[in-house]
């Protein structure tokens, strides 16, 4: 048996789903609510091994900032929180700080917000799960390059198991010798 861990990276996954939608015509229908557990078990063909889902991590954070424009979009988010908590799925919710830039058309000062520690709180949850031997294989969903640092790290601490895949998002196929890494 293969354990295997899943880690994703919820903004990422949430907007890569969103584009598709629009991609296919749907309208961004389709987009929400997503069962990551089952989400999760659909890929455990392509690892082989007898491939079992050991856990399914979840990284987000609460887009409290958009209430006053998009009013219960974080009682949504609570909402799906609660329902992933449900199916066994572990959330670690990170945090929006608020960030002035100048506006390259006006030059004027705006308010920007920036999703901070989820990128640190997956590498660091990546490498845990390899050093409490929690897995034998792990999948990162995510279309980050932030996260390659940990990858490469990995790959060096955990050869036998942070191998490379033929599935995976660009930025860390670049990681991992023009192939994915699992």
């Amino acid at each position: 048996m293969t354990r295997t861990a899943f880690l994703i990276d919820g903004f990422n996954l949430y907007h890569s789903l969103k584009d598709a939608s629009y991609r296919l015509g749907l309208g961004g229908a389709g987009t929400r609510w997503l069962d990551l557990r089952s989400f999760c078990s659909s890929f455990l063909h392509i690892i082989g091994g007898g491939a079992q889902v050991s856990s399914v991590h979840y990284f987000s954070a609460l887009a409290r900032h958009l209430e006053a424009t998009r009013p219960h979009v974080t009682a949504r988010h609570v909402a799906y929180i609660e329902c992933l908590r449900s199916t066994d799925v572990r959330v670690e919710l990170a945090q929006f700080k608020e960030k002035k830039i100048s506006c390259p058309h006006c030059r004027q000062e705006i308010k920007r917000h920036e999703e901070k520690e989820t990128d640190v709180a997956v590498a660091v949850t990546l490498v845990e799960l390899f050093v409490r031997d929690e897995c034998d294989a792990l999948v990162l969903v995510t279309g980050d390059s932030d996260i390659a640092p940990a990858v490469r790290l990995a790959q060096r601490l955990f050869p036998h198991r942070a191998r490379p895949s033929t599935a995976a998002s660009p930025s860390i196929v670049r990681v991992s010798n023009s192939r994915a890494w699992l």
